[in-house]
């Protein structure tokens, strides 16, 4: 099966702007790694996971919602009310997880934290709206902002750490306007008023959804858990400064979880009106090739990183070996890649039950594993325990999804699946006793 053209097309496009993106944080990044300490880069690191929790509690809650169901919908007016509806939501969302990510940075040293939680909140605010507006098709709009925003980005980071005396607090501020800047744009392009409300309308129709929805929290806790874990306990247990160097290596591989976003972009409206017009054979056949595609993609893109790992040589990298971190980290990084095709067909299936099992799954092998690596390893050690977790949640997401198709094609032929089989037969007992 060939990959439809339009959508190689949108893909271009989409890339197009997180490669802006994500060319601005990398070199915001590898800036830092030289002129920061070990404590200071570590801090900016977690700064940064603060704001990929923020971004997958935006995506489980708003994004990924708005766009299922905005592509769905089939009038206008259904758009515009999910799109106000989960507007709404992610404004809520990202003021909590600025809230949040304040009082976790001063719990780690930072000695405000309010920097880097206006950095979060505006970051996870434009990361739903960009999502928004795909689902709208209006990728050449999210492109605009995506270069207002590396532009501001990159103008302000760099008076910040040329002019500034506390260069952390500063460029966390800086990334917080530059943001809001794209957000700006968004708003002045959009050929339409863009509106939030908290009025009764609104919240019945977010509150229909949550017995969905609820699940979809639970799964980015476990997911954030599952993904996060390795930096927090890092950094919890050994403190900043031993993050730092794990840091250093995985901000390198920071390019693949943009274009994995991008991916997720293009095929989620695309791949949700398929599944509700029933073409499930080409849902099937489209998550294969695209999951090939970004594995292939993200095994020969860790390879080209371990040829200019030796070339970094930074104080915040204390002198580890970041060949070995780098091999360690590449394990990680391509079964993500694997997993997000499934991920998003259980999605749009609606079953954000077993994506929740499934991050449950991997959350609880990631922590058992990192904490017993902490204890008895140096820190390095702790990504091992990372990437068979994600092997976890690689295994588990193919075997449901699998699982569900065949079910879908085959209506006459249902097979049930180990943890159905356990839900009905937990169930039966509770009914007999």
């Amino acid at each position: 099966m060939k990959l439809p053209g339009h959508l190689v097309r949108r893909l271009v496009l989409m890339i197009g702007g997180e490669a802006m993106q994500s060319g601005f944080h990398f070199a915001l990044n590898i800036a830092l790694l030289h002129m920061l300490s070990a404590q200071g880069y570590g801090l900016f690191a977690i700064g940064m996971v603060m704001g990929g929790v923020g971004l997958s509690y935006i995506r489980s809650l708003t994004a990924v919602p708005a766009s299922i169901w905005m592509g769905k919908s089939t009038n206008s007016a259904g758009v515009d009310a999910y799109d106000v509806a989960f507007g709404t939501a992610a404004l809520v969302v990202a003021l909590l997880m600025a809230f949040g990510t304040a009082i976790v940075m001063r719990l780690l040293g930072d000695p405000s934290g309010i920097a880097a939680g206006c950095f979060v909140g505006a970051w996870s605010l434009r990361s739903h709206m960009r999502t928004a507006f795909f689902a709208r098709r209006q990728q050449l709009i999210v492109s605009i902002s995506d270069g207002a925003f590396t532009i501001a980005g990159t103008v302000m980071a760099g008076l910040a750490i040329w002019l500034a005396k506390d260069m952390l607090q500063t460029v966390f501020y800086a990334l917080a306007a530059a943001n809001v800047f794209g957000i700006f744009v968004l708003v002045r392009l959009a050929p339409r008023t863009l509106r939030i409300s908290f009025r009764m309308p609104t919240r019945r129709r977010y509150a229909k959804l949550w017995s969905q929805l609820c699940w979809s929290a639970f799964s980015a806790t476990t997911t954030n858990i599952q993904g996060q874990c390795l930096a927090l306990l890092v950094a919890g247990i050994a403190g900043p400064a031993a993050y730092a160097p794990l840091a250093a290596v995985l901000v390198l591989f920071a390019p693949l979880r943009i274009i994995s976003l991008a991916f997720v972009n293009m095929t989620q409206p695309e791949l949700a009106k398929l599944m509700r017009n029933n073409e499930t054979r080409r849902v099937w056949a489209q998550s294969k090739i695209w999951a090939a595609v970004m594995g292939f993609g993200a095994l020969v893109y860790g390879c080209a990183i371990m040829f200019l790992l030796p070339m970094i040589k930074s104080q915040a990298l204390q002198d580890a070996s970041v060949g070995f971190i780098g091999l360690f980290v590449i394990a990680n990084f391509v079964p993500i890649m694997l997993y997000i095709m499934p991920r998003i067909v259980l999605e749009i299936m609606g079953d954000f039950r077993i994506v929740a099992f499934i991050t449950m799954g991997g959350a609880i092998v990631g922590l058992v594993l990192i904490a017993i690596s902490l204890a008895i390893a140096p820190p390095p050690w702790a990504l091992a325990g990372s990437a068979l977790s994600e092997i976890f949640v690689l295994a588990a997401s193919w075997y449901f999804v699998h699982h569900r198709m065949w079910n879908i094609e085959h209506p006459d032929q249902q097979r049930n699946s180990r943890l159905g089989s356990w839900r009905r037969a937990v169930t039966f007992a509770a009914v007999k006793r």
